[in-house]
């Protein structure tokens, strides 16, 4: 195995027409309408795209007043449709005034979030925003409104009619995907299983040809256990259903490496040496990655027919309207929805060929198409 990072990544050349992005809101209590506000309140990027938030006029003024902010400005628009480009607009989702109590974790927070998101994914069906940026959601809170989800991630890909996203962490060259994201620490063994881990390492391959532009992918795949199980000693995951993906997979023709320590191979910088890494659960994979790239890493959800990006942080109540929250991570999900949006473009323009019939099989309904 050559220690050395694929360089075949494909250099775009595009029309740079601004991107429509759709930004759900987030809790309302938390710092979500905040680090919009400061992600977007230098015009630069608007040269890239054209940001329309879902939410509400006195709901951003509350939280521009909180933090004492004089720089951001946006017009208020009755629909997606009538945003002007390059400019920050806000889509209504509600009209009433709305008791915002920063820093508590509440049914209304939860409320409003929801409602955010509902009306942003149904444009974003609809095609009148491009791609989705999601702020901050308290699972808790969001879940007293009525949301059936674990997260973004799983009722995302319920509405693609996806049987299954692919939960993606990234930061510049690195990018870490999970083979079980929000499941409970003891369910994870049952989870993790040759098919399973097959299919996330087809997915992740799949994911960083048409959404990052690379033609062949180096893929490392994480153990279980400590150790990747000392040779069966603590544990035999590894050897039972891990590295028999892995050799499916390179079967196939996917360059695939592994299983590898996940300690070791975080803290010696062997990620350096792959263009993804594939991590068998949430903390095992997000310790890292956040270890590395905590105020710019972004939330991606590979595996569907749309583009949602997200900040890695959660809606950190603890500092809510106290002007600390650091944007630079929703700034970096704005760039990556974009970046993502243009390559999935340029990989099928670069792909099609008008003369091939493809045979037409029933697929699970989308709401996105």
């Amino acid at each position: 195995m050559q220690n050395k990072k694929s360089k075949d990544t494909l250099i775009l050349k595009t029309d740079r027409k601004p991107i429509r992005v759709g930004i759900s809101i987030g809790d309302i209590n938390g710092i979500g309408p905040e680090v919009i506000i400061k992600a977007l309140r230098n015009s630069d990027i608007l040269m890239d795209c054209t940001p329309i938030i879902y939410g509400s006029t006195k709901t951003m003024s509350f939280h521009k007043k909180a933090i004492n902010d004089d720089l951001f400005n946006y017009q208020r628009v009755p629909d997606a449709a009538n945003a002007q480009d390059r400019k920050i607009s806000i889509v209504p989702c509600w009209n009433e005034v709305v008791d915002i109590q920063l820093g508590k974790a509440n049914e209304t927070g939860g409320k409003y979030a929801f409602k955010s998101l509902e009306r942003a994914t149904q444009d974003l069906a609809a095609g009148k925003i491009d791609v989705l940026v999601t702020a901050p959601i308290s699972k808790e809170t969001i879940h007293m409104a009525g949301f059936k989800f674990p997260g973004h991630t799983e009722y995302l890909a319920d509405l693609s009619g996806a049987d299954d996203a692919l939960m993606m962490m990234v930061s510049g060259d690195l990018r870490v995907a999970l083979v079980t994201s929000h499941i409970p620490l003891k369910q994870v063994i049952q989870e993790v299983t040759q098919e399973k881990v097959l299919a996330k390492i087809q997915e992740l391959e799949k994911s960083l040809k048409k959404d990052f532009g690379i033609v062949r992918p180096r893929i490392a795949v994480l153990g279980l256990n400590p150790h990747a199980g000392e040779k069966g000693e603590m544990g035999t995951e590894e050897s039972e259903q891990i590295t028999p993906a892995i050799q499916k997979a390179m079967e196939e023709g996917i360059l695939t490496f592994g299983p590898y320590p996940a300690d070791g191979f975080f803290g010696s910088r062997q990620y350096a040496n792959f263009d993804g890494v594939l991590s068998m659960y949430h903390d095992q994979g997000l310790t890292g990655f956040k270890s590395l790239a905590f105020n710019d890493g972004v939330n991606f959800t590979a595996g569907l027919p749309i583009v949602r990006t997200s900040p890695d942080h959660g809606t950190a109540f603890d500092i809510a309207g106290k002007d600390e929250a650091h944007e630079q991570s929703m700034r970096s999900a704005i760039y990556l929805a974009v970046d993502i949006y243009r390559t999935r473009k340029f990989v099928k323009e670069m792909n099609e060929n008008p003369l091939k019939s493809r045979p037409v099989r029933e697929e699970r309904k989308s709401k996105f198409f």
